[in-house]
């Protein structure tokens, strides 16, 4: 599938990433069970959130096995 960018929705990661649901309990962001999910991107998130979003994506993408 390739990067996780911060224009993806939580939803689309996780399905295709399942394992990121561990970043994202370290994050304090329960997106993997919020009904806005489907729609709000990853950037949405990090900001609705106080998370950094250049080091939230930098450690979802470490789940991925994807060396790109």
């Amino acid at each position: 599938m390739g990067k996780i960018t911060k224009d993806m929705t939580f939803n689309e990661v996780l399905r295709s990433y399942p394992d990121t649901v561990k970043v994202l309990r370290r994050y304090n962001m329960q997106c993997f069970g919020c009904l806005g999910a489907e729609a709000e991107s990853i950037e949405y998130g990090a900001i609705a959130h106080g998370v950094n979003l250049d080091e939230l994506l930098k450690d979802l993408n470490s789940t991925t096995g994807d060396k790109k």
